[in-house]
């Protein structure tokens, strides 16, 4: 089954930003009332009505720190109902030794400006990501926004309708973010500004439906049938478990395609005929956040697809983050991946390296925000081995290290914008 949902999205998209501009002329709502200034008499404290409960991030958007995400700024749309909208621009530049040719020792670009839509109340609910992006990761050349929107996910890479059922269960249809993995797409949402090399195995953004279950306390599900990785070809299976208790969470992901897909783009490789599981531990108190994760993949053998040997996948990485007084954090991250076969026995490449290869990687980002503005520094190295020659980095492909030095410079919009 195949079908071309991109105008679909853009229009959707189109139509919640014009809805969001005409809503933005309207009066504000008032801003919420201050708690009781800590001098007032306890009996007057006492009198006094409890304060509203401060805006908070709406709990759609993924962020998994250290940066905070922001109210978002409130809109009456009339019949489309209250919309809640936030915004991002950052800027990033790039410096690294041992670069591959076409690529360059030094590159700068608008990595990040885009528009957050959302519809997060009443029986039917929506939720629209549209502007330019990138998806720096470790190991790969540089990529412009421009190029990476036209070889990816286009204009509007998340775009979906959300259907609550009760008070435990959902329904979201369109272009959703994966269910696999620890790291999210955009460079925002995660410890680090570049991606990693075990991300680089996982699909980012899929098309297809999702149910979402709350059981009991502690317990989330998800399980969604879509196009794998961007595929257009509905044969994949996509499921999520999630056990939290206190600062302790436990995620188990799994997906696989139940058909065969020969069709290959960019943001459709070989491993859109895999399967993969991952299991990931967070531990998140105060200035905390530890999260080790485990995730293997396997490519099975289908010469209609172009895989004369089978190939897998296995590595994991352990993220840790601090964060100081005063806006500063310190997040980190080790990754080790390894892939099966050789060069010689027809095994598939799967980490770019050559097959049979392994890859190690460190990346440190200090972090700073104030606000909605914020400011951080990736200081990453990556270290290839058992890699085929002409494959790595350096001008002819022999060189096993990379250093890179990234900054993204950027400000998150949300409440900000509207006047108290």
């Amino acid at each position: 089954m195949k079908m071309n949902t991109n105008r679909i999205l853009q229009s959707m998209a189109g139509a919640a930003m014009a809805v969001a501009m005409m809503a933005g002329a309207q009066t504000p709502a008032p801003s919420e009332p201050a708690p009781a200034s800590a001098s007032a008499p306890a009996a007057q404290a006492a009198q006094a009505p409890a304060p509203a409960t401060a805006p908070a991030p709406l709990p759609t958007f993924v962020l998994t720190g250290p940066l905070q995400w922001l109210p978002p700024a409130t809109f009456d749309a009339g019949p489309l109902g209250k919309l809640s909208v936030n915004g991002i621009v950052t800027g990033f530049a790039q410096f690294q030794n041992n670069y591959v040719p076409g690529d360059d020792n030094a590159q700068a670009t608008l990595s990040n400006g885009q528009i957050f839509i959302q519809k997060a109340d009443g029986k039917y609910q929506y939720y629209v990501q549209a502007g330019a992006y990138t998806m720096p990761t470790l190991s790969v050349p540089f990529l412009s926004a421009q190029d990476t929107m036209k070889n990816f996910y286009g204009p509007v890479p998340v775009a979906f309708l959300k259907l609550p059922v009760g008070k435990t269960t959902s329904f979201e249809i369109g272009s959703l973010p994966t269910l696999m993995g620890a790291e999210s797409t955009f460079t925002y949402q995660n410890f680090n500004i570049e991606r990693g090399i075990v991300w680089n195995q996982e699909n980012a953004i899929n098309r297809g439906i999702q149910v979402n279950q709350t059981v009991g306390k502690y317990l989330a599900a998800s399980l969604s049938w879509n196009d794998g990785y961007y595929s257009d070809r509905y044969s994949w299976l996509s499921g999520s478990l999630t056990f939290t208790k206190g600062p302790h969470s436990l995620v188990y992901d799994g997906m696989g395609n139940l058909g065969q897909t020969a069709y290959q783009t960019a943001a459709t490789p070989v491993q859109n005929n895999s399967y993969m599981h991952t299991v990931i531990y967070t531990y998140t108190k105060g200035p905390w956040i530890v999260q080790p994760y485990f995730q293997y993949s396997n490519l099975p053998t289908n010469p209609k697809v172009g895989v004369t040997k089978g190939t897998s996948a296995t590595g994991g990485a352990f993220n840790l983050s601090y964060a100081f007084k005063s806006g500063f954090s310190l997040p980190a991250r080790v990754e080790y991946l390894t892939s099966s076969g050789s060069a010689t026995d027809g095994s598939v490449n799967l980490l770019g390296s050559g097959a049979g290869s392994s890859g190690t990687t460190f990346t440190a980002t200090p972090t700073y925000q104030k606000g909605g503005m914020y400011v951080r520094s990736d200081l990453a190295w990556v270290h290839a081995t058992d890699y085929k020659p002409g494959s790595v980095f350096g001008k002819t492909g022999t060189d096993a290290d990379q250093f890179r030095g990234v900054l993204e410079f950027g400000f998150i919009f949300g409440n900000n914008i509207i006047g108290k």
